[in-house]
């Protein structure tokens, strides 16, 4: 089971030496996990996600560029025909980049899939989801990420009912979010270890490990990915 660690703001190279499989940035200026500054330097192993919520494409890919995304998280009402136009937009930017001889491609190479940008869609749930609404979006999306309703587009910090995916019709992977926890352990262990689980893909977590917006716990996070790696059979 992979593991995406969101909302990266003030120690996320304590964070990255955990070892995660994602590391999520968010570009959305409402949020108080806003990322703003230099972008630690991080292991090829673990890949930069970036969070935004209705951006427009050049904002999207000027960040991708300038951070060197590998996998960009959509947190708000983006179309299928949105993500379509991102995803080509990418190829397209990526190709005259290299012809302008822009970026570095030592650096980029050993971080960055020049010709592959992971897009990953959230769609919220609170009681119930029409799960018609995934059809539009198999074909242009790499991920799906199912997390809480609330009054933010994340980071609320309680979860929905998990059992809303035992419906889940598609085999499209997809990540877990939503005020995951410690204590959440035992819930958690139950449903990686049930059929609505099959495809599963990561466990997405924020802000149930943070003593304020942006700072991480890392003993807490330590205990976590422990039960974690040892709680899926």
């Amino acid at each position: 089971m992979k593991l995406k660690i969101c909302g990266m703001n003030h120690n996320p190279t304590e964070v990255a030496q955990l070892q995660p499989d994602y590391l999520g940035f968010i570009f959305w200026e409402p949020s108080s996990r806003y990322f703003l500054g230099d972008m630690p330097k991080l292991s090829s192993s673990i890949k930069k996600v970036g969070v935004f919520v209705d951006a427009p494409l050049e904002e999207v890919l000027e960040k991708v560029e300038q951070y060197q995304l590998n996998a960009v998280q959509l947190h708000g009402k983006e179309s299928a025909e949105y993500c379509k136009a991102l995803k080509e937009g990418f190829l397209s930017f990526r190709a005259q980049s290299r012809n302008q001889g822009n970026f570095n491609q030592k650096e980029v190479s050993t971080t960055l899939d020049l010709t592959k940008l992971d897009i990953i869609k959230v769609f919220s749930i609170k009681d119930d989801f029409d799960f018609d609404v995934l059809k539009d979006y198999e074909e242009v999306c790499d991920y799906f990420l199912f997390d809480t309703k609330g009054k933010l587009p994340g980071g609320n910090g309680y979860t929905f009912d998990w059992d809303v995916l035992k419906k889940y019709p598609s085999n499209k992977p997809y990540f877990l979010s939503g005020g995951i926890g410690l204590d959440s352990e035992e819930k958690l262990k139950e449903f990686l270890n049930s059929p609505a689980s099959k495809n599963c893909f990561a466990i997405d977590v924020n802000s149930k490990f943070e003593t304020a917006p942006g700072l991480k716990n890392i003993e807490d996070l330590k205990i976590f990915i422990e039960s974690l790696e040892s709680g899926h059979n």
